[in-house]
């Protein structure tokens, strides 16, 4: 019968082996997808998911259930992946970092990937926190409420974020 993952995390905490490997068996693909998203590069993503788990062991510890499991993780792989960008300096320039997905788009319609690899483009174009807000609200399809959760902001924030970002991306398309 499945956990509940919050019991699975303090079973975890507490030293239980096979609630953690429930944990990961059940969130490994979450972690990879968000640090995709954040790095936009596989090699990155694995790095990023590889220091999550690895690290989960003892920030388990510090899981306080005043969330859920999967808000605070998401925290966790934001700020891992924040940690990785500031380790390897500069970002790197927009065209190493999403040739991966352009890869991938080319598979699709022509027309749909040049629109889809633009919107990446441009979101990753605007300043910090505008491209963690829009990739946890556009493409983990969270709402305003959990992402002020995962981001230590109020749901306001966000809101106040998106309009941002649908307002900056309205300019840059024209």
């Amino acid at each position: 019968m499945p956990q509940d993952s919050t019991a699975l995390a303090i079973k975890a905490a507490a030293g239980d082996r096979a609630a953690f490997a429930h944990l990961l068996e059940d969130h490994y693909d979450m972690i990879y997808r968000v640090a995709y998203r954040f790095t936009g590069s596989s090699a990155d993503a694995e790095d990023a998911a590889q220091e999550v788990c690895c690290a989960l062991v003892d920030k388990l510890k510090q899981f306080r259930g005043q969330s859920s499991f999967t808000t605070w993780l998401y925290r966790v792989v934001v700020n891992t992946c924040h940690d990785l960008r500031k380790k390897r300096g500069n970002q790197g320039s927009l065209d190493h970092r999403y040739s991966e997905l352009e890869t991938l788009l080319r598979a699709e319609d022509a027309e749909q990937a040049k629109q889809v690899s633009w919107l990446y483009r441009a979101i990753a174009a605007l300043k910090p926190p505008l491209p963690e807000t829009a990739l946890l609200v556009l493409a983990e399809d969270l709402s305003h409420a959990e992402a002020g959760k995962i981001l230590g902001c109020a749901e306001s924030t966000i809101s106040w974020r998106m309009h941002e970002v649908r307002k900056q991306l309205k300019e840059a398309a024209s």
